[in-house]
């Protein structure tokens, strides 16, 4: 059994298992295809779990979660909502070093965008503004989907996301 399987059926707390996991791909980036085939044969929680590790590993050391960008959205509009918004927290985590790799995402968190889940909403909000302060080409895409997105969202945190990326853009 490998290391990151080990970590997924311990009975330690989904934050710690994240953690584990997270740190396990900071030291070693060739864990990538372990995590990912953890995550395919896993359960819906086992998957949530994995791409929190990705997001994770991806706050500080976006290098680390570089070679799962692909893999990340891929996933971005998988069922389990859990998985939705780890993946768009990875891919904002992975704007600003992987600007032309993260826009690739931008149909699928424009997708995301329409969830009735407010945390999946939150996390596109997050991961779209992070693209369009880094990739030139998206942001003249995206602005205009800013201030309509901001008009119809009914939870002022989301909202706010987009009001604030257009007024930082605004100064661009």
């Amino acid at each position: 059994m490998s290391a990151l399987h080990e970590i997924l059926e311990s009975d330690e707390k989904p934050k710690l298992k994240i953690a584990l996991m997270g740190d396990a791909l900071r030291r070693n980036r060739r864990l990538t295809a372990e995590l990912i085939e953890c995550f395919i044969g896993g359960s819906a929680g086992d998957q949530g779990n994995c791409m929190a590790a990705i997001e994770y590993a991806s706050r500080d050391e976006p290098a680390a979660a570089a070679d799962a960008l692909g893999f990340v959205i891929e996933h971005l509009n998988d069922k389990p909502p859990r998985v939705r918004w780890e993946a768009a927290g990875a891919i904002a985590n992975l704007a600003r070093q992987y600007p032309v790799r993260a826009a690739e995402a931008v149909p699928r968190l424009l997708a995301n965008t329409k969830s009735e889940r407010t945390v999946v909403r939150w996390s596109a909000a997050t991961a779209l503004t992070q693209i369009a302060r880094h990739h030139a080409a998206s942001r003249r895409e995206l602005l205009p989907k800013f201030e309509a997105l901001a008009r119809k969202e009914t939870n002022n945190g989301v909202r706010n996301i987009y009001v604030k990326a257009l007024a930082f853009l605004a100064k661009e």
